[in-house]
C-alpha cells in the first residue's frame, strides 16, 4: 500500500468519516457516485469495486458488464457541503475491466491516454479554465427566470450573485481547488468563476467538482444552476473559454520572447493543429444541439475558424495579460461551452495541438477584422472557414474524423457518434413553438 492509500485510510478515522463516494463519468460527461463504508475503502484500494458497467451511458456493452472502480487517493477531499452530521468525503476513480485493464470507453483513461501522448512528445499540459453559468430561478408553471438583472462585472449589493460566488469559491478551496477570479457575466444572472492553472487531468477532475459545488451551493441559496450553453433567446451563451500551455520541464514551451506575441513556434503550430481539426473536434468540445445556438448567437462567441490577439471573434486567442513573463505565455480556445465532459473536450483539443506540432503545421495569418462583420466573400479571401452549424453537421464532420476515432478509442467513438445522433434526430422531430407562431397563423 502506498503513502497515499495510507494517507486516506488515516484520515478517513481521524475525521469519523463515514461515507465515501466514488466518483466517475459517464461518455457524456455526466457525474456518477457509490458511496462505500469506511471499512470497504482498503479492499477498494486492492481489488476495486465492481459494479454494472452496461448501465452507464456508453461505458460497456451488456455482454461484458462486470467493470471494477478503482479509486485515485490523490484525489480524496471532503465534501464540505456534507461536514455537518455524518461527514463524507469522495474520490474519482478510474474505470477498470475484471482483468484489471483501463476501460476502453472512460473517459479518464481516454483523457489519460493522450496525457502519455503529450507526455512522450516532452511535455506537460497545464489548464485554466473560465467558466460561466447562469442561476435561474424555476417559476410555478416551470418557467426559468434568471436571478437578476445585472450585466458584465457589476456590483449588486445583497444580490444573489455576490452570496452564491462567496459560498461556492469557500467551498472549492476548502476541496483543494484554487479560484483565481469571479464575477458577474454580461447576460442576467450570469456568473464566471476561473479556476486556478493546474495539470490537465487534475484540472479536468476540478471541473466535475466544480459543477456538482455550484449546483450544491445553488440549491441551499434557493436558486439553481445551469450550465446549458444557451438558455435564453439574446442573451449571452455560456462558454468555458480555457487556456493551455505546454511545459518542457519548467520551461514554457509556448514561449519565445523574439516571436510575433512573444510565441513559440511550438505555439504557433499548437494553434495550427487547432485551427486544422477544428469542424473534426467540435461535436466533442460542444457536444449538444443548443451548443449551436451558442456558437451561432453572437455575443463573442466564436462562430468561425481563426485566430488572433485580442481580438475576441477568434476561435483561439493569444492573451497577453502579463507581457514578458514567460510561464505566463499560452493559447485561449474560446470554442469549447461549460456543457462539455472535460476528459474527452480536453484530450481532442490536445491530440489536434499535438498534432500540429508533429507534423510542422503552418499557422495562417490571424484575422485582426472583427470576423462577424466580414462579408462571406471577405472570410472567403482570408482562408477563414465556418465552424458546424448545427450537431448534426458537427457529427457528421467527426465521423470522418481519424485523429477523434484515434484519441476516444473505437468504443467511445461509435457510442458517442450514436448518441449525438439520436440526439439531433429527436431534436429535429420537434414542432417548436416558434414554427406555431410563424407559421400557424397563415398557413
Amino acid at each position: 500500500m502506498d503513502k497515499q492509500q495510507e494517507y486516506v485510510l488515516r484520515a478517513i478515522e481521524e475525521r469519523d468519516i463515514r461515507f465515501i463516494r466514488l466518483w466517475f463519468t459517464d461518455v457524456l460527461g455526466q457525474l456518477k457516485s457509490v458511496a462505500i463504508a469506511p471499512a470497504e475503502v482498503e479492499g477498494a484500494f486492492e481489488e476495486g469495486i465492481g459494479f454494472d458497467g452496461s448501465a452507464i451511458e456508453g461505458l460497456t456493452r451488456v455482454f461484458e458488464s462486470d467493470m471494477l472502480l478503482s479509486p485515485d487517493p490523490s484525489t480524496f477531499q471532503m465534501l464540505p457541503w456534507r461536514e455537518e452530521v455524518n461527514s463524507v468525503a469522495r474520490m474519482f476513480c478510474d474505470v477498470l475491466t475484471p482483468d484489471g485493464e483501463p476501460a476502453r470507453t472512460d473517459p479518464r483513461a481516454v483523457l489519460e491516454r493522450q496525457l502519455a501522448r503529450v507526455a512522450d512528445a516532452g511535455f506537460t499540459c497545464y489548464v485554466h479554465p473560465e467558466i460561466e453559468f447562469y442561476l435561474v430561478d424555476r417559476n410555478g408553471d416551470g418557467r426559468i427566470t434568471p436571478t437578476d438583472h445585472a450585466g458584465y462585472f457589476d456590483h449588486v449589493p445583497g444580490g444573489t450573485a455576490h452570496e452564491f460566488r462567496r459560498h461556492a469559491i469557500l467551498m472549492l478551496e476548502q476541496m483543494g481547488i484554487s479560484v483565481e477570479f469571479s464575477h458577474h457575466e454580461g447576460g442576467p444572472g450570469q456568473n464566471e468563476i476561473d479556476l486556478r492553472f493546474a495539470d490537465a487531468l487534475s484540472m479536468a477532475d476540478n471541473i466535475m467538482t466544480f459543477r456538482a459545488v455550484v449546483q450544491e451551493v445553488a440549491l441551499q441559496e434557493g436558486c439553481q444552476a445551469t450550465f446549458m450553453p444557451k438558455p435564453f433567446i439574446g442573451q449571452p451563451g455560456s462558454g468555458m473559454h480555457t487556456h493551455f500551455s505546454l511545459f518542457e520541464g519548467d520551461r514554457n514551451a509556448f514561449h519565445d520572447p523574439a516571436g510575433q506575441y512573444q510565441l513559440s513556434a511550438t505555439g504557433r503550430a499548437f494553434i495550427a493543429g487547432l485551427l486544422h481539426h477544428a469542424t473534426e473536434i467540435c461535436a466533442v468540445t460542444n457536444q449538444h444541439v443548443n451548443s449551436y445556438k451558442r456558437l451561432w448567437g453572437g455575443d463573442e462567441a466564436p462562430s468561425y475558424v481563426c485566430w488572433g490577439h485580442n481580438n475576441r471573434s477568434a476561435l483561439v486567442r493569444v492573451p497577453m495579460h502579463k507581457p514578458g513573463k514567460a510561464q505566463s505565455a499560452r493559447i485561449e480556445f474560446r470554442g469549447i461551452d461549460s456543457s462539455a465532459n472535460p476528459y474527452l473536450a480536453f484530450a481532442v483539443i490536445l491530440a489536434a495541438g499535438l498534432k500540429g506540432i508533429e507534423e510542422g503545421y503552418e499557422l495562417p495569418a490571424e484575422a485582426e477584422d472583427t470576423v462577424w462583420a466580414l462579408s462571406e466573400l471577405e472570410r472567403k479571401s482570408l482562408g477563414i472557414g465556418a465552424l458546424p452549424t448545427s450537431l448534426k453537421s458537427a457529427v457528421a464532420a467527426m465521423a470522418d474524423s481519424d485523429l477523434v476515432a484515434d484519441t476516444l478509442g473505437e468504443d467511445a467513438f461509435e457510442f458517442f457518434r450514436r448518441n449525438k445522433r439520436r440526439e439531433y434526430l429527436a431534436y429535429d422531430a420537434q414542432v417548436t413553438e416558434f414554427e406555431i407562431n410563424q407559421f400557424f397563423p397563415r398557413l
